[in-house]
């Protein structure tokens, strides 16, 4: 029960909209206008303030017509680049870019699957519980959108984040959490061709640190990654200084932890044999989560992928999401795929039947919902 051609023709709309990280705003006044439409009363909070953007993230609240748990359905609205002129061509059921671009799916697929179970709800006149909808900034380049977020406007029960590969049906019940390491290691700087005895080269004792340093699969659960080295200034002067960028990941927390601690104490009790001063400084970016199989968020999506016909997938992820922070921020939060592929990639690619069954998901849900 949902409009199939309204469905596709609002996707291939809101692709066409440029929607750089940092650069929502066009997108978020139209989506502004389109959730007042359908009833809803919308704050935008100062998000974009904090990181450098232009636009806030959109809560928009919808009263229930019925008592029934507060539901809350989120997408983001920024895409990876390049993402400004993108000519969506529809071939054999699937919406590709031209080429020359990424098709923006993620997450515009979240994004009109949100609204047609909105109007769905309101030209139907179904009965369902009170519904939060948050449309996210930033969720590119860090999810700080959502990190950013005036938590004093969420109020719901659970939630469903729209944005993962696979088939709608599928859906992510665990998730690690994820922290930024930078380590500053400091020399000595000297002329290297007329002393360079006197120096001390940061990059040098950076290499020796790194070579035995955590890297990569810890465990099943527990990854690192050294991503990015920055060090000296010419090469006739003996580096003076170097930052190892660093970030781990676990979906256990006192793994977490543990791998982060490693990696510093890795680098820091290794400054005496370099003869340099070096720090660690760690930023948490978000926390880990993990659902029972038999909470309601994933008992609801279940519940209805199954009446539906969907195929139920419950997967581990390896990545972040708006959802790590909501988690976090106490309104248990699924992450449900939308049909997306090959994201961030200019081969990205939707088949049009899932554009569609992850409407329908989303509309179930919130009628399942209500039947409680």
């Amino acid at each position: 029960m949902i409009n199939e051609q309204r469905v596709l023709d609002e996707f291939l709309e809101l692709v066409q909209i440029r929607c750089s990280t940092h650069d929502e705003r066009e997108i978020a006044d139209l989506l502004t206008k389109r959730l007042e439409s359908l009833g809803g009363t919308v704050k935008e909070d100062n998000a974009g303030s904090k990181i450098g953007g232009n636009t806030g993230n959109l809560v928009a609240d919808f009263p229930g017509t019925i008592e029934a748990p507060t539901t809350m359905l989120t997408a983001h609205m920024d895409c990876v680049e390049p993402c400004e002129g993108i000519k969506p061509v529809i071939k054999d059921g699937i919406i590709r870019s031209d080429g020359t671009t990424i098709l923006g799916g993620d997450d515009k697929a979240g994004v009109v699957a949100i609204l047609e179970t909105l109007r769905q709800l309101k030209e139907n006149n179904l009965p369902h519980g009170p519904l939060q909808v948050v449309f996210t900034v930033a969720e590119e380049n860090g999810v700080h959108g959502s990190q950013n977020l005036d938590t004093s406007l969420l109020h719901s029960d659970f939630g469903f984040t729209l944005d993962t590969h696979n088939h709608p049906g599928s859906m992510t019940f665990m998730a690690p959490g994820k922290n930024q390491i930078k380590i500053h290691i400091e020399g000595k700087a000297s002329h290297a061709g007329v002393d360079p005895d006197a120096g001390i080269n940061a990059i040098c004792a950076a290499g020796m640190l790194i070579a035995d340093a955590p890297q990569g699969r810890i465990d099943e659960e527990t990854t690192c990654n050294l991503g990015k080295i920055v060090g000296g200034s010419a090469t006739n002067v003996v580096a003076e200084s170097c930052d190892v960028f660093y970030e781990s990941r676990s979906r256990d927390k006192a793994k977490l932890d543990k791998i982060t601690k490693d990696i510093c104490d890795h680098f820091v009790n290794g400054a005496a044999k370099t003869r340099c001063k070096i720090t660690a400084e760690v930023s948490p970016d978000y926390g880990p989560y993990c659902h029972e199989k038999d909470s309601p968020a994933i008992k609801t999506a279940v519940k209805a992928a199954e009446k539906l016909g969907l195929p139920v997938n419950l997967e581990e992820s390896g990545g972040g999401s708006d959802a790590n922070h909501f988690n976090t921020y106490g309104v248990p939060t699924v992450v449900l795929s939308v049909g997306m592929e090959k994201a961030h990639t200019k081969d990205e690619y939707i088949e049009i039947k899932d554009l569609y069954d992850s409407a329908r998901w989303a509309l179930e849900i919130v009628k399942t919902v209500a039947e409680k």
